[in-house]
């Protein structure tokens, strides 16, 4: 339940300042700025799945136009443009200190093959039924 960390961050003098990014799903009480139901990135060998702590992040939410970005920026002192921030993702391997909960529950599991045998839910967000069919034929 991700109310435990949004709660908690609400009550710190920085939690105004603190993004949750998850491939969690939320209850509907949670507060503060959340971006859920990423999909199961990590699990399906996602970007999301390769952040690690220090790596700079920039959110964009464009409340008007109800448009939003989450960009990875790169790692190190200064963040970087979103170009070298995506050449540093696409080169580094899925974290193996990652795995999944013995518990997650076979929908779950199934949706993250399905998404990651078309392409990538960060590829389009789209099962691709032929490219499916043909990794389960071939």
């Amino acid at each position: 339940e991700t109310y435990q960390i949004t709660s908690a961050l609400k009550h710190t003098p920085w939690g105004n300042q603190v993004s949750l990014i998850t491939d969690a799903r939320f209850s509907g009480v949670s507060t503060g700025a959340c971006i859920g139901h990423v999909g199961p990135e990590a699990l399906a060998g996602g970007p999301i799945g390769k952040i690690v702590d220090g790596d700079w992040i920039q959110i964009t939410v464009d409340r008007v136009n109800l448009n939003a970005n989450v960009d990875f920026l790169g790692s190190g002192d200064a963040p970087g443009s979103v170009t070298d921030g995506t050449h540093e993702l696409d080169a580094r391997p899925v974290r193996t200190d990652l795995k999944a909960d013995p518990n997650l529950p076979d929908d779950t599991r199934l949706w993250a093959a399905l998404q990651n045998a078309s392409g990538g839910l960060w590829g389009g967000c789209v099962y691709d039924a032929d490219a499916i069919i043909a990794k389960l034929s071939g």
